[in-house]
């Protein structure tokens, strides 16, 4: 399985509203519950509105289409991650699955992953 790295760092934010969320960005994952709205986005492109922020965050994405029969592939990242006490901040969508783990563990991450078997992609 391929593995491709995002060239940018991310900000994990707790947003007050849609309405402040540039929809136009090129790289934004938002979830909304009835506690929160949830934001991933490029660090750059963090709106001013939010009532909180994690910086320092790097990801990668599962390469192609993911089946939705295709069953444990996130699970298998993450334990091998897991095993070498690396966190995980996961977003899934309709194609694939982002990984997003602390920038500091981001070389290490992959690196682990590798040597596991996956070929990680530029």
């Amino acid at each position: 399985m391929e593995l491709e790295k995002l060239p940018y760092s991310l900000s994990v934010c707790k947003a007050g509203r849609t309405a402040d969320i540039c929809l136009d960005d090129e790289f934004y994952f938002v979830g909304r519950t009835d506690e929160e709205i949830s934001l991933v986005c490029r660090t750059e492109n963090v709106p001013a509105g939010v009532k909180d922020r994690e910086d320092g965050w790097r990801a990668f994405r599962i390469r192609g289409i993911l089946d939705f029969s295709l069953i444990g592939i996130l699970a298998d990242l993450s334990r091998i991650l897991a095993e070498n006490r690396i966190g995980i901040f996961a977003v899934s969508t309709f194609n694939t699955d982002y990984i997003l783990v602390r920038e500091e563990n981001y070389d290490r991450a992959l690196e682990v992953l590798a040597e596991a078997g996956y070929t990680i992609l530029p």
